[in-house]
């Protein structure tokens, strides 16, 4: 699926920063460029500062958009995020977006629309749940954490939890969660998985989602460094409908792919 949206390189006014954890936090930024257009799924770059280090944008899914606001959930785990972390009310960036391709809720027919996250994978899940709520369809969260301080779950309604050491909910990981909860969750109608998390989590999520004929998108990470399919850093081996390999760019046929594309 190729880009819909036509992005916009605009100024963006950060105008408020929400601790969530310890190493994450909910940052606003006022774009209204970017908002009206915006798409659960998107994601924006954003140059975290006028210096020349770091010198590559950072990209984030929109955690959520409201009237002329977009916000990111930002964990700190470098140079740049951490900068982007301390940077003070007021402060503009350059916010590239909205880019990439947005969930699929049109294509296929469901009732209740299953969200399942790892760690900051929950990153896009607040947007999404709104939209879908907004058509009056339900959602349910399923997240997972390796303990109770990585559950990411602020704002997020409906939700059923797992942590690796079991310090919350389920003793075992999202996808067991989700094998717990199937039963209960077919008698709610026709479903679909919407996931964002590791590599890792969305390979395995995609195996079960094939074996129990569940439709499932999977939001990707990768490093990327234009975001608009110039420097071909975020090359992503999936297979088409044949199960033969190819390579896409995820900022452009990403980050949101069909599960049957990372099944092996």
């Amino acid at each position: 699926m190729r880009i819909q949206n036509f992005p916009v390189d605009s100024r963006a006014t950060l105008v408020k920063r929400c601790r969530i954890s310890n190493d994450v936090n909910i940052i606003t930024f006022e774009c209204p460029a970017i908002a009206a257009t915006a798409k659960p799924g998107n994601f924006v770059n954003i140059k975290v500062s006028d210096a020349t280090h770091p010198l590559l944008r950072r990209p984030f899914s929109i955690h959520n958009v409201y009237s002329s606001f977009v916000e990111v959930m930002v964990k700190s785990i470098g140079l740049g995020t951490t900068q982007l972390c301390n940077t003070p009310e007021g402060f503009e960036v350059m916010m590239l977006g909205p880019l990439g391709n947005s969930f699929d809720l049109m294509s296929q027919p469901f009732h209740t629309a299953v969200l399942v996250s790892g760690g900051i994978g929950t990153a896009p899940m607040l947007f999404l749940e709104k939209t879908v709520v907004a058509t009056g369809k339900e959602v349910i969260h399923l997240v997972g954490g390796r303990t109770k301080k990585d559950l990411l779950i602020q704002d997020l309604a409906n939700c059923r939890i797992s942590t690796d050491d079991g310090s919350a909910g389920l003793k075992g990981n999202v996808v067991e969660l989700l094998h717990q909860e199937l039963p209960d969750l077919k008698k709610k109608g026709l479903l679909k998985i919407f996931a964002c998390g590791t590599n890792a989590m969305l390979k395995a999520l995609a195996g079960f989602c094939i074996e129990h004929q569940l439709p499932c998108d999977l939001s990707l990470e990768s490093v990327m460094g234009c975001g608009v399919g110039i420097c071909y850093g975020c090359c992503v081996e999936v297979k088409d409908e044949n199960g033969v390999s190819k390579t896409i760019l995820l900022c452009q046929d990403g980050p949101i792919i069909n599960s049957k594309s990372l099944a092996n």
